[in-house]
């Protein structure tokens, strides 16, 4: 299993897709959260701890994370997605550049061969 965390800044538009969208590939657990004080869920040192691998939506989410978490992150990859607050929620847009995007990190098993 492989446990997958998205963090942007409110925790109310692109993490929580994120989230969402990936919350159903197999052998992936998702979680989300965000660095600005006032965020629905504001990321805690549990939730970095608990990580694998680490989404950050914009290069000032991963500064914020190394200031404050630094010491939680030997080992872990944190990868920035480059995606504007320009989406709405499940915006179909913001689906299509994250499974891009965060698709070819992911092991995502081959559909199952047709049946003889």
């Amino acid at each position: 299993m492989t446990n997958v965390l998205f963090v942007c800044s409110a925790n109310r538009l692109r993490s929580p897709t994120a989230e969402q969208v990936f919350s159903t590939w197999p052998g992936i657990e998702t979680d989300s959260a965000g660095v600005s004080n006032g965020a629905d869920v504001l990321l805690s040192s549990e939730q970095v701890a608990w990580a694998d691998i680490i989404f950050v939506m914009e290069k000032a989410h991963r500064n914020k994370l190394n200031r404050k978490f630094r010491s939680s992150l030997n080992g872990k990859r944190v990868i920035c997605l480059d995606i504007p607050d320009d989406y709405e929620f499940m915006d179909p847009m913001l689906v299509r550049i994250l499974e891009s995007r965060v698709g070819r990190f992911l092991s995502r098993p081959a559909s199952a061969p047709p049946e003889p």
